[in-house]
């Protein structure tokens, strides 16, 4: 397998590749997807970004995420904090 591969409608990443971006081991990878504690979203470009999808994975308080084209190929990689939900009754401002 390569790191990404094209699943029909979706992609398959390896365990590999997500074990070294959320800075785990394989084991606590599958782990976690089994546990519910490392969540993804795959999102398909539109207009200018059409051809590419952002995978992005959730664990921990932070996101880390790839942009890929069609064949699986990494045409970036990024991180950033997940922002925490507001609590009822507060007001931002």
């Amino acid at each position: 397998m390569t790191r990404v591969e094209r699943d029909g409608e979706g992609f398959v990443v390896d365990a590999v590749l997500v074990a070294e971006i959320l800075g785990l081991s394989v084991a606590e990878v599958r782990a976690g997807m089994r546990e519910g504690a490392i969540t993804t979203r795959c999102e398909e470009g539109q207009g200018s970004d059409a051809g590419r999808w952002r995978l992005t994975f959730q664990h921990g308080g932070m996101a880390r995420r790839l942009v890929i084209d069609e064949n699986g190929t990494i045409l970036r990689r990024s991180a950033f904090p997940l922002r925490s939900p507001a609590a009822p009754g507060s007001s931002s401002g």
